[in-house]
């Protein structure tokens, strides 16, 4: 056997090796782009109002207005989430201007502690400039207990200067859809055991 042909099967290993391992890599990147997808997502979407997303308000407006709108309330959760999420009421009127709460029912149907966030946009797309949140469990992590079941509420609003855009003269109904995504358990903060020979000091 030549020197060339040894060198040719080390070759090939070194080869395969560095392929495996920039797989492993890129496996594990995806990984973790995954886990940070839903609060990167939520972030851009309320920075740039990309794809429906709605605003977040401070404070109710100044004004209500006679007009009303339909709102109706979508319900989702993502793969591998077993959880049961829906709405009090698919759909009310509201008057433009109107602070309104509505209410959800979450249950984790699993035998596990989960946490989850819901990431949220409304349809037609062009109005989530005009939708403001006072209130929303979606600005935050849920955790939730074996088989436990909660209520939670969004408090929101239709901008009374939708009026000013033509565009929106002709809509009467506006969705608010909400799809909760699993996310890491959160770790949980573990109490400082002292030393077992540390000793009590008295004045």
């Amino acid at each position: 056997m030549t020197a060339a042909s040894t060198d040719q099967p080390r070759s090939t290993l070194r080869r395969d090796m560095m392929v495996a391992t920039i797989c492993g890599a890129v496996v594990a990147l995806m990984i973790g782009a995954s886990y940070a997808a839903v609060p990167f997502y939520n972030w851009f979407c309320r920075t740039t109002g990309y794809g429906g997303t709605t605003q977040v308000s401070e404070k109710a407006p100044d004004e209500v207005l006679g007009r009303t709108l339909a709102i109706r309330f979508d319900s989702n959760v993502a793969p591998g989430l077993p959880w049961k999420f829906e709405p009090e009421e698919n759909e009310i009127k509201v008057r433009i201007g109107e602070v309104t709460t509505a209410h959800y029912k979450v249950t984790n149907m699993a035998a596990r502690e989960i946490t989850a966030q819901a990431g949220y946009n409304v349809s037609p797309p062009q109005v989530g400039g005009y939708f403001n949140k006072i209130n929303c469990f979606c600005f935050t992590q849920q955790t939730m207990k074996p088989g436990e079941t909660r209520e939670m509420t969004v408090v929101f609003y239709v901008d009374p200067s939708i009026t000013k855009d033509a565009d929106q003269d002709d809509l009467n109904t506006i969705t608010l859809s909400y799809t909760f995504y699993r996310i890491p358990n959160p770790e949980k903060p573990v109490a400082e055991v002292p030393p077992a020979n540390a000793k009590s000091s008295k004045l």
